[in-house]
């Protein structure tokens, strides 16, 4: 097979030729003879167009679907069906121009990248009406004019159009249409009408198939539609009657059809919804089902079709199904929705969550989304247990971590030595990963603060206020084991087999309870942008991991609150009031002590009247004692002769034994500093000057600013938080290391006797009294 990039010299050089058969020269349409000459000429366009030339290898034996979504980025031929709704205007009189053109873009895309693309279109009988409504006004006009007058104009009716007559005139249109756009990305698609009878008819099949194999080696787009004008209706009960029979009676049968016949990886499937819902699109809790498998049509129930064509959802299934029994994958999704479908088919083949995916490989657990569904019922009857009972499940889990230590260590042994083997983490991470002894029992210890402090987190009341005579109201706290939240645990697959083993005795923990449920791992397939549509299930994402790892799920989360940090930069200053015993110290603690760790000195600030003085030498003796790289800020550089090399960005997170060092005039701009490239973590200031140090504190916006300490002890546990969920740098609700109180929300409880606003009217019996109350005793142990 000729592969992309050897076409154009193939096609031109004197030395070679190619012989193409009868049924391909008859596709051609003849609309590609009058620029063939220029085309050759400006063959370079296939490289050099706005569209990317990509060679892939993509090559598989074809016989058995994908299993999984994220293999379909694999798919090497692709038939894409283009439902009536989705090219055809809301009217039904004419074609939806935008989204065509958007279509025809992602399918150049994917063609450039080396795949075989295939269209099956409806679109001819809409087309059709268009011009013929347009010829019947015409002529309807000139004989109105003639005859009656311009006040008969008004009055004129069209006749119902015949749709075989509508298909007759809108084919060529069609075509010239889809040849039209395809030359705008140096591509040549080829028409092919076809009906029942030539799948029916061995000698027809036979030429059809040598037809669209002979286009797709020419590296041509073949379009498909059936021959509306002169097809026959479909055959009865003789549809889908096995993998050799289908009556191609709509496009979605055909299709089918032509992606078993021609051996296709996989079939996108555009319509006017979003994909398969378990019942009718618009009904009261109609779900999207994610993946589709043989033998569930039972449990779905299907609406009508569509406003336009000849299918429905029903015709779609039936036809996705016989051609997963052929060996095609199949994804059902929306064409229409201006927000997604100037990307979907280029989405679908790379294996994002777009519709619905029909797969022969029915998994052994439970689905994402059923997994959130168990968690979010988990975490209510979780929310409902006595405050002691939860407090016992958190010390269950401490007394597990230290029992079960060895069982952890050899866990996250096996996860160590495999990324060691695939070299596929650095250094710093690779610290990040490992587990000791020492991690476990400060783990088992944080734990048991939580347990402590918990008896009071969920239904504490935070406010008591009478609001009138007899009707009180009560603020409380809601919802996190201690703070009665389900989790949905989503892990890297480095540490694979570390979270297994956790993950099992967290649910071991909570058994005691009956609320295993409400912590669930997610040990499917699904990327992180997949887990952030789940909108309705999840209420809080709380990212941990690299920094590119939380702009990706800030990034991909629009309709899920995100706490977290996306970098931590953090900063030390050292002002010329700094004491020579603290500044060594308190550097070396920051940078050296765990520098992958996001509360790692990154950026050393040093105020520029230091320079040249031996506690400046002190700081650099050590760091290089440390083996720790510096890098020259600008204004740094410019005070050495022979500098370190300068720094390419301020705002880095080195994570590693990496530092900048910067050089600063006061500490208005430190503080000015931070705050332009900082990340609003954690800054320090070193100084035994208290009003410079409560300038520092009051003016720099970060969620954590420490005088004469260490940044490193920005943490939970280190708070007394217990074991920390993690670290916010947002400006609203938790701020800095979160624990059980940046968990928690509220809820508002009002107990009444008979009471109803009307009667606080300005001529109501009663009147507002908003009095504070006093809160009840807390409880301590």
């Amino acid at each position: 097979m000729l592969c992309r990039a050897a076409l154009s010299p193939l096609v031109r050089s004197p030395g070679w030729c190619f012989v193409l058969s009868p049924h391909a020269i008859a596709a051609i349409s003849r609309l590609y003879l009058p620029y063939h000459t220029q085309r050759l000429r400006n063959e370079s366009i296939r490289c050099w167009s706005n569209i990317p030339f990509i060679t892939m290898p993509l090559s598989r034996a074809h016989g058995k679907s994908f299993a999984h979504r994220s293999e379909l980025k694999h798919a090497k031929r692709i038939v894409v069906k283009l439902g009536s709704a989705v090219v055809t205007r809301g009217d039904e009189c004419g074609l939806a121009l935008g989204r065509l053109a958007s279509i025809v873009e992602q399918v150049s895309v994917l063609q450039n990248q080396g795949r075989e693309m295939m269209i099956v279109t409806s679109g001819a009988v809409a087309f059709g009406k268009q011009r013929l409504r347009h010829e019947i006004l015409l002529s309807q006009s000139v004989r109105q004019a003639l005859h009656s007058g311009q006040s008969q104009l008004k009055d004129m009716a069209i006749p119902v159009l015949e749709a075989r007559a509508c298909a007759a005139a809108g084919q060529s249109g069609l075509m010239a249409l889809y040849e039209a756009m395809f030359t705008q990305y140096s591509i040549c698609a080829a028409q092919i009408l076809v009906t029942n009878l030539d799948f029916h008819d061995e000698q027809k099949r036979r030429n059809l198939n040598g037809t669209l194999h002979e286009l797709l080696r020419m590296n041509i787009v073949p379009i498909i539609n059936t021959n509306d004008a002169v097809v026959p209706p479909p055959e009865p009960n003789s549809d889908l009657q096995g993998v050799n029979v289908i009556s191609v009676k709509d496009n979605d049968s055909l299709a089918a059809r032509l992606a078993v016949e021609m051996k296709t990886d996989l079939l996108i499937v555009l319509s006017d919804v979003e994909g398969l819902f378990d019942s009718p699109p618009g009904s009261d809790d109609a779900k999207l089902i994610d993946i589709f498998y043989p033998g569930d049509q039972q449990s779905v129930t299907f609406g009508t079709k569509s406003r336009v064509g000849m299918g429905g959802m029903e015709a779609k299934v039936k036809a996705a199904l016989w051609a997963l029994q052929g060996g095609t994958s199949v994804v059902i999704a929306n064409g229409t929705h201006p927000k997604i479908s100037g990307h979907v088919i280029t989405d679908i083949v790379d294996g994002k969550k777009v519709g619905t995916f029909f797969s022969e490989v029915k998994p052994a657990g439970p689905t994402v989304e059923q997994q959130a569904e168990m968690a979010r019922t988990g975490g209510r009857t979780l929310a409902a247990l006595q405050p002691e009972q939860r407090a016992e499940i958190i010390c269950r889990l401490a007394d597990l971590l230290t029992d079960q230590r060895e069982e952890i260590l050899l866990a996250n042994k096996k996860d160590l030595e495999e990324a060691e083997n695939k070299g596929r983490l650095a250094l710093p991470l690779l610290k990040r990963l490992s587990l000791s002894t020492s991690k476990l029992n400060s783990l088992a210890i944080g734990l048991r603060q939580i347990a402590a402090s918990s008896q009071d987190s969920v239904g504490r009341v935070i406010r008591r206020t009478r609001i009138a005579k007899d009707l009180e109201l009560e603020q409380v706290s809601a919802l996190a084991i201690a703070s009665g939240n389900g989790l949905l645990l989503k892990g890297g697959k480095e540490a694979a087999y570390s979270n297994q083993i956790l993950h099992h005795l967290t649910q071991e923990a909570l058994s005691i309870h009956g609320v295993k449920d409400a912590v669930q791992l997610v040990n499917t397939r699904e990327e992180v942008e997949d887990l952030c549509r789940l909108d309705k299930l999840i209420d809080l994402i709380i990212p941990r991991g690299s920094s590119q790892l939380v702009r990706d799920i800030q990034k991909a989360a629009k309709g899920i609150p995100v706490m977290g940090h996306s970098e931590g930069i953090c900063h030390v200053y050292v002002d010329t009031d700094a004491s020579v015993e603290k500044v060594t110290r308190i550097i070396r603690d920051s940078k050296c002590e765990y520098p992958a760790a996001c509360n790692a000195l990154e950026t050393l600030l040093i105020h520029r009247d230091l320079l040249r003085t031996p506690l400046f030498d002190q700081i650099i003796d050590m760091l290089r004692v440390e083996q720790v790289k510096i890098h020259a800020g600008p204004k740094f550089a410019s005070y050495l002769t022979f500098s370190p090399s300068e720094v390419k960005s301020l705002r880095t997170e080195y994570g590693d034994l990496e530092c900048c060092i910067e050089v600063v005039d006061s500490v208005q701009e430190a503080v000015e500093h931070i705050h332009k490239y900082g990340s609003s973590h954690t800054d320090v200031i070193i100084t035994e000057n208290e009003k410079t140090a409560q300038f520092f504190l009051q003016h720099v916006d970060s969620a954590c600013v420490f005088w004469n300490a260490s940044t490193r002890f920005s943490d939970g546990y280190r708070f007394g938080l217990g074991a920390e969920v993690g670290i916010s740098t947002s400006r609203i609700h938790a701020r800095g290391p979160v624990g059980i109180e940046g968990l928690l929300t509220t809820k508002w409880l009002l107990r009444g006797d008979n009471h109803v606003v009307s009667d606080f009217s300005e001529h109501g019996s009663m009147k507002y009294l908003h009095e504070s109350l006093p809160l009840p005793q807390r409880h301590t142990s």
